[in-house]
């Protein structure tokens, strides 16, 4: 499941506003999806029994930080790279134990349309006596150039310099519908987050 609202925007290329020697501002895009942590998934509480969700029940609770992307767009595919850390707290100490979390990657289009996902698991260990682990992941996405290049006649809408007295200088393009359409559709995310169930969402969510 992938939440819907983003809660941290991290390392990914977005746009940029700077200011236009003509005055104004122009948008500096970039194809390369911009890399986050959906809301609520970016920490796991584990509990003993499973079924309970009293805080005398808890387990395990393991945190994801750290969340860091790079791109590699010199090419027809876009390739993101996130890596991140998983810190981790146990209750109990006693002996050696090892901890297998699943956690997500996903290209989210436009705000709201996954068009991929994989799921894969961290390993954790703890020490006999240690009540902290730590690990670090990476996963890897691929979005097609040409699905995050706009058209060439919607840049040029949103490019075209606009003077005082043209009867559109002062109408902003992304408030046409076409053309914000058509932005979004060229717009990706990477987000990584922990592959919850839903009484573990629920518990995110709600507490």
């Amino acid at each position: 499941m992938i939440a819907a609202s983003t809660a941290v925007l991290l390392a990914g290329c977005a746009s940029k506003g700077e200011i236009d020697a003509t005055g104004g501002v122009s948008a500096v895009r970039s194809a390369c999806p911009v890399v986050g942590v959906p809301a609520g998934t970016g920490d796991v509480t584990v509990f003993d029994p499973p079924t309970s969700q009293a805080q005398s029940a808890i387990d395990l609770v393991a945190t994801m930080t750290n969340v860091r992307g790079t791109c590699a767009d010199a090419t027809d595919d876009i390739v993101t790279t996130v890596s991140f850390d998983v810190q981790a707290r146990r209750l109990r100490t006693d002996g050696a134990r090892d901890v297998q979390l699943p956690y997500y990657i996903a290209v989210v289009r436009g705000g709201t349309n996954p068009v991929a996902k994989r799921v894969s698991t961290i390993q954790l260990h703890f020490d006999a006596g240690q009540a902290r682990a730590q690990a670090s992941g990476t996963a890897t996405t691929t979005v097609s150039r040409a699905a995050a290049t706009l058209p060439p006649e919607v840049r040029e809408r949103l490019t075209r310099r606009r003077k005082a007295g043209d009867d559109d200088a002062a109408v902003d393009p992304l408030t046409q519908p076409e053309v914000r359409k058509a932005v979004l559709s060229a717009s990706f995310e990477a987000l990584v987050g922990f592959q919850l169930n839903e009484a573990q969402l629920r518990y995110n969510v709600t507490r």
